[in-house]
């Protein structure tokens, strides 16, 4: 089967850089259940926003034997007049830009994306896109690039790991059950890594019975409110279920302790020792189910998850878990969904569901901003329903 043409379109490509992560699966290939894989697929063309010190796309380039074009539209035309590629991967992270006032970085995504589509609007034909991490910093943004995939008929895909990755126990969600309160414990900061566990907490809330109902409300809190929250000991009191905490905590592989000490639960007064600069995302969902995500940096290293499911004495919960640097398998994982995507035409996750977590991000930090208040939220009414089928890696 002859190979199909890949355009990259990234902000910068060095090392740990997400284009190193993505855009080298389909130069060098990936494992895959026990065997390397190599992608139908041929990197014929490339645009870099921003070439830092360590660049790596001009090696590669060499190496592989692909142009580095000026812009957007020549990389997708290979240099010609009509679009020339057959599926195109949008990696807009990573490099220097400027942060708004809430300290989102602005990245250009949307401005990238749109370069993208406007080649498919002139040129009468569309392929696939997978879109790395959320749509935009900007909601109304994101809502247009959503509503443009389905204008222009094409499929795209997006998000990040998170969801695609192994899990500790292998467990999933089951379809249809009657959740009531959710918890994801992470690391990492606003504008970024909490996206990550916001993936962790809505591909398993998406599950739930009635399907996806959309977001009503969410409180951003970070520092001495964190705290506060904690000890409040429930939602209604204005925390989060305090055994939910204890079973994220007791799937972590990477739980901090005291100097020569291991396997020991923290005290609350360790945690407020180690963690600096706690945040808590408090959602509300408009089919009145609950959630919080923690980044609790100092405290843990990883990701986990726990759900309180209605009937059951003890929470359902599980390690979303991220082999190390260099091979990088998560990422592995995630080029499966994007080749998949470019391969079929269909992505095999809903899109719905990076366009609800990209409102999330921008909801809850402008929470914190505005003082961390409550923050009502009627354009988060996203509402989707997902198969059974599980998407996540197992083998």
């Amino acid at each position: 089967m002859a190979s199909r043409r890949m355009a990259v379109i990234t902000t910068e490509w060095r090392y740990h850089s997400h284009a190193w992560h993505m855009a080298e699966r389909f130069l060098v290939g990936y494992p895959s259940r026990g065997r390397w894989h190599t992608p139908a697929l041929e990197v014929v063309s490339a645009y870099v926003d921003q070439f830092p010190e360590k660049d790596l796309s001009r090696q590669r380039a060499a190496e592989f034997g692909f142009p580095i074009y000026a812009t957007v539209a020549e990389a997708l035309r290979c240099g010609g007049n009509k679009l020339a590629v057959d599926a195109v991967l949008l990696i807009g992270e990573h490099g220097d830009y400027p942060k708004n006032e809430f300290a989102q970085t602005q990245y250009p995504r949307y401005e990238l994306f749109k370069q993208v589509t406007d080649v498919f609007r002139s040129d009468g034909r569309s392929v696939p896109v997978f879109n790395d991490k959320h749509l935009s910093w900007k909601w109304d943004w994101a809502r247009e690039m959503y509503d443009l995939s389905h204008e222009l008929d094409f499929a795209l895909a997006a998000g990040s790991s998170l969801p695609g990755t192994w899990r500790m126990p292998s467990i999933e969600m089951p379809p249809g059950a009657p959740v009531e309160e959710m918890m994801s414990v992470a690391i990492g900061g606003m504008d970024s890594y909490d996206f990550h566990a916001l993936e962790v907490i809505q591909c398993m809330a998406e599950r739930r019975a009635g399907g996806e109902t959309g977001v009503a409300a969410v409180q951003g809190l970070q520092g001495d409110a964190v705290w506060q929250a904690m000890d409040a000991g429930s939602w209604r009191a204005g925390g989060w279920d305090a055994s939910l905490f204890e079973a994220c905590l007791s799937r972590s592989q990477t739980l901090a302790q005291p100097e020569t000490y291991s396997h020991r639960y923290p005290t609350t007064a360790q945690m407020r020792e180690w963690v600096k600069e706690p945040i808590a995302y408090r959602i509300e969902y408009t089919d009145g189910t609950r959630a919080t995500m923690l980044l609790m940096n100092g405290l843990v290293g990883d990701f986990t998850f726990a759900a309180r499911i209605k009937g059951q004495a003890s929470p359902l919960s599980t390690l979303f878990y991220l082999p190390s640097v260099p091979n990088v398998m998560y990422s592995a994982e995630l080029m499966a969904k994007a080749e998949a995507t470019f391969m079929t035409g269909v992505s095999p996750c809903p899109l719905e569901r990076t366009l609800l977590t990209t409102g999330l991000v921008e909801a809850c930090v402008q929470s914190v901003g505005k003082g961390q208040q409550r923050l009502e939220t009627p354009h988060l009414a996203v509402t989707y329903v997902v198969s059974a089928a599980s998407t996540f890696a197992q083998d």
